[in-house]
Formats: C-alpha cells, sequence, structure tokens
C-alpha cells in the first residue's frame, strides 16, 4: 500500500510503497476514504511525543471502508465506519464505567501503532467504531474521530457547558473552530482568540459573538471586559504555556478551564496562575477524546442539521501534502483544517 513515513522528525514525510496492515483478531482492517491533519500529528512529526519514532505513520482522524474483518469482529466486509482515535479493550476498569477515553490498555493508531496516513489502516477493539451515516460524507466524517469528538466530549461532560453560558475558546484551529461550532449549538455564548485575523474572521462567520485577538490586546483581560467579569467556561485547544494562563486568567469566578490542547514535549509541564484558580474558585478539568457510546448524541445533532461541519474543512489534499501541512503547524496556520482524500499522490 502507499503510506507517508516518518524516517526524520522535522523533515518531509516519505512516500512509500509498504507492507499491508495484517488484520487483528478482534478488529477490521479499514480501506481510508478521508485522514484529517490534526495538531497532534505534529506532535509526532516534530519529534516531540515520546511514542512515534522513526518508521511511525501518522493519522488518527479516519474513516474507510472494512477490507478485511477478524474472527472475533463486530463488523463485516463493506461496512463503513467512522474511528474514534482512542481505541479502548472494552473490558477494564474504566471501560466498564463508561469512560474509556482514560482505558490504560488502548491504542492509539498513528501514536502507539500505524495511523492512517496510508492507503490501509489496522484498527483493533472494533468495537469502539461506529457506522458512518450516509448523509455524512467522508472528508466531514474524518475529523470526528478527534476534534469534533474532543471538543464535544469536553464541553458536554466535562465542562458541562450550559445555555446562555460564555465560552471562551483560545486557538481556533480543528478543535477550536468546533467548540466554537459546538458551543453555539449548545447555547452558549462563544468568545474566540486567535492571533491571526483570518481565522477569527472564519470563527465570527461559525458562530462566535466576538473575536479576540492575543497578538494585539491582552486576551484575557479583554474577555473579562466583553464579559462583564469573566467566562464561565474557557477551553485551552492548543497545549501550550500562554494560551493556558490566558483560559484560566479570562474566567470569572468558580469558572471551568478545560484542558484540550495537547501537552507534551516541552509543554508536558507547565507554569501556571495557581493564584487565579485559588482566588476565584476555579475547576480545571482535563478532556481527550471521548467515549465511543457518546457518539449517537452528536450524530443525531449533525443529522437533524443543527451543526454544519462543512466549513471547517478547507482543504483537500493527497497524502503528499501532508508534510506542507505539519510545516505549517510550526507558526500560525491558514484557517480551516485539511483533509487526505487522495492516498495515491
Amino acid at each position: 500500500m502507499r503510506a507517508a513515513v516518518i524516517r526524520a522528525f522535522n523533515e518531509d514525510l516519505s512516500l512509500e510503497t509498504v507492507a499491508d496492515p495484517a488484520c487483528p483478531d478482534t478488529g477490521v482492517v479499514l480501506k481510508v476514504s478521508a485522514c484529517g491533519v490534526c495538531r497532534s500529528d505534529h506532535h509526532g512529526w516534530s519529534g516531540e511525543h515520546p511514542r512515534v519514532k522513526p518508521g511511525a505513520i501518522l493519522g488518527h482522524e479516519y474513516c474507510g471502508e472494512v477490507v478485511e474483518a477478524g474472527r472475533l469482529a463486530s463488523y463485516k466486509v463493506g461496512d463503513k465506519l467512522i474511528a474514534p482515535f482512542i481505541l479502548a479493550c472494552g473490558r477494564c476498569q474504566a471501560c466498564k464505567m463508561g469512560v474509556s477515553q482514560t482505558c490504560p490498555d488502548q491504542v492509539a493508531p498513528g501514536f502507539t501503532c500505524q495511523g492512517a496516513y496510508a492507503e490501509y489502516v489496522a484498527v483493533p477493539f472494533d468495537h469502539n467504531l461506529v457506522r458512518l451515516p450516509d448523509s455524512l460524507s467522508p472528508r466531514l466524517a474524518a475529523g470526528l474521530g478527534c476534534r469534533v469528538t474532543t471538543s464535544w466530549h469536553a464541553l458536554t461532560d466535562r465542562a458541562a457547558l450550559r445555555p446562555g453560558e460564555w465560552l471562551a475558546v483560545h486557538g481556533t484551529g480543528g478543535i477550536g473552530l468546533a467548540a466554537v461550532v459546538l458551543g453555539k449549538a449548545l447555547g452558549a455564548r462563544v468568545i474566540a482568540v486567535d492571533i491571526v485575523a483570518e481565522k477569527l474572521e472564519l470563527a465570527l462567520k461559525l458562530g462566535a459573538e466576538a473575536a479576540v485577538n492575543a497578538s494585539e490586546v491582552n486576551a484575557a483581560e479583554a474577555i473579562r471586559e466583553i464579559t462583564g467579569g469573566g467566562a464561565q467556561v474557557s477551553m485551552e485547544a492548543l497545549g501550550v504555556t500562554a494560551t493556558a494562563n490566558a483560559s484560566i486568567e479570562c474566567l470569572g469566578q468558580l469558572g471551568r478551564h478545560i484542558q484540550v490542547g495537547m501537552p507534551v514535549g516541552k509543554t508536558a509541564r507547565m507554569e501556571l496562575n495557581m493564584n487565579a484558580v485559588y482566588m476565584k474558585n476555579l475547576a480545571l478539568f482535563g478532556s481527550r477524546g471521548m467515549p465511543s457510546w457518546k457518539y449517537p448524541s452528536l450524530l443525531e445533532l449533525i443529522e437533524r442539521g443543527e451543526v454544519d461541519l462543512s466549513p471547517m474543512v478547507s482543504r483537500e489534499i493527497g497524502l503528499s501534502g501532508a508534510s506542507a501541512e505539519l510545516k505549517a503547524m510550526n507558526g500560525p496556520t491558514p484557517p480551516g483544517t485539511a483533509v487526505i482524500t487522495d492516498f495515491l499522490n
């Protein structure tokens, strides 16, 4: 099969013909229809993610069609499926408690095994997979495996966002844009924060009530002024110290900070304004992924037309275009997200 392989960190991915993946007993092999290029992939490509080594194939936001099914598989050849990026074992205490996104025995394609920057991907523990609705195109479904599901779970479960509350979103990449769209759908008043004017313009078009350019003003101060005292919920969607502190400091009394951006490598440990946490009685939530049982609530919202995710995808690219997208993440990125839909070029 054709695949984009890491041979050296921070260098162009190597387009190679490699062996097709073996089918796991507990899962399937998918012919990949689409795979998103996510900022989390950048951590692997740059060498910051401890589990990603040279020879790895990235790609954790994918959907596709079953071409081979294992003897214990839940699905059959021909089924079209969406894959969450966390594949939980289904047997451990975390899985039995319904918090499979914290499963200690999880598999994460693109990080702990080969991912979907390739024609085919092996998916163990296929009880995590969800059928792709006919009304949802693969280019949009690819983002459901990470950016959209992650935002949905963070807002509805971890932060318990309520209608009428102010939601600040720091970073308007894939997860941040999804939070803008979903926050609006949940009845929140959304403030988008970024340093790229074009990305803020897109966030306003997608439902943000206000936009703050953090390169021009103190973001936390601006949000406190807009909201008349501070946001009730704030999401950090980059995984860096400056935006994590801005997210904490923009909150009002009893506010809730959600850490969704991945702190890894040099940002795995941060210096945070704990005095603000203490003085304002803030709650800090970590949020990564979403348990697969929550998919129906999100898919029903999409199928009813209550959210439109199509403006989030601004670029369809070939496999050869993934390197340029990853390099762009070394600095401010353009608006919207990129999805690989051509795996031969």
